[in-house]
């Protein structure tokens, strides 16, 4: 560099630079100095990119006992800062200045980095280091901001921050590696894809009150991310696109409490597989047009959507297949639309709401160890015929064990009834006309007073019946004492000998009742032995 050629503000800069000392070249007025209105500013604002690149690869050594630095504000930049697999060992500090061509730091070993309220036509930084901060707060970067595989050893500042690229990637950060904080809050706001998949933050994840827009695609592409702290994306956070954390794990708790998601017809927030070590927060106000999936996520504490609004009325409005989560809060603030999902999920506390209940569910291998509130057993099972699979055996099965867990055995056997009868509807003919007998006389072995009452009015009836008209003896050299009860007894019972019913032998009308009763009796006892054996194999 040849400092003969040198401008005026050129060389205020490049003397500044071995004391670190501030170069400001702004008027003091806010509308004339935003870098939006760089191509209304004179020749004494402008500074070529080749001076400071020139500067920061070490041109100039610093004085003794100082910090050498480039800081400047308010200058209009022009050419291209190249620092491509540079080493620079001192500060940038550039303060609502704005860039004709985008910045080139791919590769580069940097000190902190810090652009504030700049204009840029897109940042490259790929594989950078960065041992310090870079601070990006309420810059405009348009044609997208590339940090993939970067490692920042500080803080990654994006308070404020607007990026637009519409149609393809605002922020390229696969692989980025931040040891501190990660801001992305404070009005920033992004027109195309955030991508920060593979990406590990060593602190927090903050995009309270962000603006995510990409309705064609993915708003934030964060699969595989890793985060040692908390997400926040609340605040008024607002995502027009997929929210994508599938494969993602958080160290500390996840919150979308009050955010803004739509995806219409496609998937709005997936989190399958998700890793959380405290609680995922999807409450207070957060609402999603599209699918909400947990599938296969693992929560340590609480999964919370109490006053949540969930819409997605053609196919699946929340997917919590194959969760696993100490509790599961689905109160939300109305009823779903769509079909919630919880089949092999695995919940040792499930609350929920009889007044918002969705109208379509899917509960086969759902496991649970308490229901909050419990409910009747009657109650309980408007819930289970709600699954959109019709019957099947499991969720009558869990709820049944839950209610005997409680101490409520009469529950659990109205709900094994409920499961029985349900059973009969999926069968033959055959066995509907046997399964209906069952029902009628022992409830299916679940209502054991049921088959009490009916063998004693059988009992009773042939008591009476026959203590009227007493059968003629079939051996006449035998008077046995003739019983009534035992006779009648003797004939409902399918085996054993009373020794009435093979000495008397009624006839004409009497006869068929004999032989209804013996009938009854081994219908009976069939019903009863099957109910109970089922009540055995319960237990």
């Amino acid at each position: 560099m040849n400092v003969d050629e040198l401008s005026p503000t050129e060389r205020r800069v490049w003397q500044a630079f071995p004391r670190g000392e501030l170069v400001d070249l702004s008027t003091g007025d806010p509308g004339y100095d935003d870098p939006g209105q760089a191509e209304r500013w004179g020749g004494d604002r402008v500074i070529r990119a080749d001076v400071l690149t020139a500067l920061l690869v070490g041109a100039v050594d610093p004085e003794p006992g100082q910090v050498a630095a480039v800081r400047l504000t308010g200058a209009r930049i022009v050419g291209s800062l190249n620092l491509g697999h540079a080493e620079v060992t001192v500060p940038l500090v550039l303060t609502r200045c704005a860039f004709d061509e985008a910045p080139h730091l791919y590769w580069a070993s940097m000190n902190s980095v810090h652009m504030m309220g700049c204009r840029l036509p897109g940042l490259v930084a790929s594989g950078a280091r960065v041992d310090g901060h870079l601070w990006l707060e309420g810059s405009r970067i348009s044609g997208g901001l590339w940090l993939d595989g970067a490692h920042i050893t500080g803080i990654l500042n994006m308070s404020g921050v607007h990026l637009a690229n519409p149609g393809g990637d605002a922020l390229l950060a696969d692989r980025l590696t931040v040891d501190a904080n990660v801001y992305c809050d404070q009005g920033f706001a992004a027109n195309g894809e955030v991508r920060l998949p593979g990406a590990r933050v060593g602190g927090q994840l903050i995009f309270r009150q962000a603006r995510l827009h990409n309705p064609s695609g993915a708003a934030l592409y964060a699969s595989r991310l890793d985060v040692a702290a908390n997400v926040f994306c609340d605040g008024g956070f607002a995502a027009r696109g997929e929210i994508r954390l599938r494969g993602a794990r958080v160290g500390g708790y996840l919150s979308f409490v009050g955010a803004d998601l739509a995806h219409p017809e496609r998937t709005a927030l997936n989190a399958d597989d998700l890793q959380v070590e405290t609680d995922v927060y999807c409450s207070d106000g957060f609402t999603a047009v599209g699918a909400v999936s947990f599938a296969g996520a693992r929560v340590s504490g609480q999964l919370n959507l109490s006053g949540a609004r969930l819409r997605n009325e053609n196919g699946t409005a929340l997917n919590l297949e194959r969760l696993q989560a100490e509790e599961v809060l689905l109160r939300p603030a109305e009823q779903v639309e769509g079909v919630v999902d919880l089949a092999y999920a695995r919940i040792t506390l499930l609350r929920d709401d009889p007044a918002t209940w969705p109208a379509r569910m899917q509960l086969d291998g759902l496991q649970y160890e308490n229901l909050d509130p419990p409910l009747d057993a009657r109650q309980r099972l408007e819930w289970l015929r709600r699954d959109t699979d019709g019957y099947l055996p499991q969720p009558y099965e869990r709820l049944a064990q839950t209610y005997r867990t409680l101490g409520l055995d009469a529950d659990g056997r109205t709900v094994l009834l409920a499961k029985a009868r349900a059973s009969r509807d999926t069968q033959g003919l055959p066995r509907k006309i046997i399964g209906w007998l069952q029902d009628i006389l022992v409830g299916y072995g679940y209502r054991p007073f049921r088959a009490m009452s009916w063998l004693a009015g059988l009992l009773a009836f042939g008591t009476i019946v026959f203590s009227l008209h007493r059968p003629p003896i079939l051996n006449a050299d035998d008077r046995p004492h003739f019983n009534a009860f035992l006779y009648t007894l003797d004939l409902l019972l399918p085996v054993g000998d009373l020794g009435q019913e093979r000495v008397f032998a009624p006839e004409g009308i009497y006869q068929w009742i004999a032989n209804l009763l013996v009938a009854a009796g081994f219908i009976l006892g069939l019903t009863v032995a099957a109910g109970i054996t089922r009540a055995l194999s319960r237990e």
